[in-house]
């Protein structure tokens, strides 16, 4: 990066800082790269596999600090010191989410009484529905067609088809 181009980021940044929205616009084409850099060098230290790309990365960063209304940059150091600590969190926060959904997160959290009266429940709905049909288990072989036939109506609440 050029001495030309390293004042040009930061009198973006300082611009960007003051309100200017087109700045950070014409500043995201020359700070681009180096943000990719710094991304693909966080993600060679993740496990094999991940599924945050290294554009991914510097996409949702940009999309967070783009977010901050008020602040202001002194120069291209700082913001590239942000934009490192920003992909960090990301990181963090992407693992934070991963093991949450990995150990059950979201699951619905019920007692072993509210359990066993639900299995209780379950089976006598399940009893209720097969005890009739068990007269009939030996033709579920013979005559598959009338059987689903049968299920359809039982199970499913479908009208019978015309044969």
């Amino acid at each position: 990066m050029s001495e030309g181009s390293r004042n040009d980021i930061s009198e973006l940044l300082v611009a960007w800082g003051d309100g200017d929205e087109a700045a950070l616009e014409r500043l995201m084409p020359l700070v681009y790269d180096e943000l990719k850099r710094l991304a693909h060098r966080y993600m060679r230290g993740e496990r094999v596999g991940h599924t945050l790309q290294t554009t991914a990365l510097v996409n949702e960063a940009y999309l967070r600090l783009a977010k901050w209304k008020d602040v202001h940059w002194q120069n291209r150091a700082q913001f590239f010191a942000v934009s490192a600590q920003m992909m960090r969190r990301i990181l963090v926060d992407f693992a934070r989410e991963r093991q949450y959904q990995k150990r059950g997160g979201g699951a619905l959290q019920v007692s072993l009484s509210e359990a066993a009266a639900f299995a209780e429940d379950r089976k006598q709905i399940s009893l209720r529905w097969t005890k009739p049909l068990r007269p009939w288990r030996r033709s579920i072989y013979e005559k598959p067609r009338w059987w689903k036939c049968v299920s359809l109506v039982a199970f499913q609440s479908r009208r019978l088809p015309r044969f």
